[in-house]
């Protein structure tokens, strides 16, 4: 179960959610995973850019390593939930091997005419071979990305060790890993 949270305007993701979430990152790479945090729920989303690029690397220049593109059903559920009951409030995609900046690409197509496009926070998340260093928190405010949060990588073991507590004790009311 998903546990994520509003206090005094920041966003504190529980930590067996961070770790499926990394599970997601690692078991995507070399290729960029997405996904959503909505309520109490998790959905991780299909990355279309190796398909896109296989149509047409002229108008879509970047493969699935470089960039990702929610599959039509992923856009379809990110669009009605919005204003659902469960409203998504995270957006998360991995950057293998490049760190868990915010770049150029992920503001182009996040913002439009200074606009944000999807009223949610996004967590971009540092991942490598069999790991994840870090992932970092962003929120929009006045026409920019800020780093809000930074939550500590994946430890194996740690994660694990949180997976099968929550399996046998429903119990994940566990505190944010980190906080920038």
């Amino acid at each position: 179960m998903v546990k994520t949270k509003v206090v005094d305007d920041q966003t504190y993701i529980d930590k067996s959610v961070l770790c499926d979430i990394y599970q997601h990152a690692i078991e995507n790479y070399p290729e960029e995973c997405c996904g959503l945090i909505y309520g109490s729920e998790l959905r991780k989303c299909r990355n279309i850019q190796n398909d896109l690029y296989a149509e047409d690397s002229k108008k879509y220049p970047r493969n699935a390593r470089q960039g990702y593109t929610f599959s039509f059903e992923d856009m379809m559920f990110l669009n009605r939930n919005l204003d659902g009951e469960n409203p998504v409030n995270i957006i998360y995609h991995s950057h293998p091997d490049v760190g868990a900046y915010f770049s150029r690409e992920d503001y182009k197509r996040a913002v439009y005419e200074g606009n944000l496009i999807y009223p949610v926070d996004y967590l971009v998340i540092a991942v490598e071979k069999n790991n994840v260093s870090s992932s970092k928190l962003y929120r929009f405010k006045k026409n920019e990305f800020i780093e809000f949060m930074e939550y500590e990588g994946y430890q194996e073991l740690m994660c694990e060790k949180i997976n099968r507590k929550n399996q046998t004790n429903h119990n994940n009311a566990v505190s944010c890993i980190g906080v920038v």
